[in-house]
């Protein structure tokens, strides 16, 4: 699975593991119809794509689009949860953001947590959306690099 000189090791990337997750969806009015508080609300997401040769740098175009759909700027960002399924993808979009580290993955991102492919979406959505709750966060950012230079950010906010 590794290159015998590479760069990338099992120590620095992220463990592919079991998992599941699930999200409930809904409209405001429908969730305060039902009594349901929301955790938070989705203001802006976005997919992009770059060379597949760079792949795991999907989450910087991805990232750059949500942001500007939401009218938000870096600095904007309370918390953000990156999924990193290689340190050196992670460092990389990190340096490309000049992400403040204090606010990102602060509980340890897939390497710590593990990539369960397939509920990694929600994996980093719930962790994000906790951890925002637990700080009374109220601007937080998702993202996600995907096979083949594919990225996906998702701007979420508490009120």
């Amino acid at each position: 699975a590794f290159a015998k000189d590479g760069t990338v090791t099992a120590g620095n990337a992220s463990g592919i593991n079991d998992g599941a997750a699930a999200l409930v969806l809904m409209r405001a009015d429908n969730a305060a119809k039902r009594g349901i508080e929301p955790l938070a609300r989705i203001v802006s997401w976005a997919t992009a794509g770059v060379d597949p040769a760079t792949m795991g740098t999907g989450p910087i175009p991805a990232s750059r689009l949500a942001l500007q759909k939401a009218g938000w700027k870096v600095g904007d960002l309370d918390l953000i949860e990156a999924n990193e399924a290689f340190a050196a993808q992670a460092l990389a979009v990190n340096k490309e953001f000049g992400w403040d580290p204090v606010k990102v993955n602060v509980n340890g991102g897939a390497i710590a947590l593990g990539h369960p492919i397939g509920a990694s979406g929600a994996r980093v959505l719930t962790t994000l959306l906790f951890e925002m709750q637990q700080r009374d966060a109220k601007r937080g950012l998702t993202t996600l690099c995907i096979g083949g230079g594919m990225g996906v950010a998702l701007c979420v906010q508490r009120d």
